[in-house]
């Protein structure tokens, strides 16, 4: 028995444009689905060593909602590489300050941590408001529904 690894073509591996609105949708949730998308898990040709993923454009990054008292809990840090450098800032003070790099964060969390990760994370772009400057790309309107209905 020969098993032989599936390789997709150079044709079927052009990447598709996403736009998702993250207005009042859950942070983990909503970084999931956009790393899945990215990744490529989405499409029948994905393949674990290869970039199957598309682009994805969240707008509206400062309208992004977390459950609980993670809007005052939870942390966020970051190191100047400097002895003594590390500076914390809670969830509502990034928010504030840089609302894209939440976002950011969670899904680069979700990503290989490997160079095909990082080449993966260029092709997330995220903006605080609702517009964007990839309207030549022609991005597709994706709703991703990150809001437990409560039905069964």
């Amino acid at each position: 028995m020969s098993t032989k690894t599936f390789l997709p073509s150079e044709a079927s591996l052009e990447p598709k444009w996403y736009v998702i609105d993250a207005a009042d949708q859950r942070l983990g949730r909503l970084a999931t689905e956009v790393a899945r998308i990215i990744r490529g898990k989405n499409k029948p040709i994905y393949t674990p060593h290869i970039d199957t993923g598309d682009f994805v454009i969240i707008v509206n990054a400062e309208k992004i909602e977390v459950t609980g008292k993670k809007r005052s809990q939870k942390l966020y840090r970051r190191h100047s590489g400097r002895p003594g450098g590390m500076k914390i800032e809670t969830f509502e003070k990034l928010q504030a300050r840089i609302p894209e790099r939440i976002i950011e964060q969670a899904i680069k969390g979700m990503l290989p941590k490997n160079a095909l990760g990082r080449n993966l994370f260029t092709k997330l772009k995220v903006y605080a408001g609702p517009d964007h400057p990839h309207e030549a790309q022609k991005p597709e309107t994706l709703i991703i529904n990150t809001i437990p209905t409560g039905g069964n």
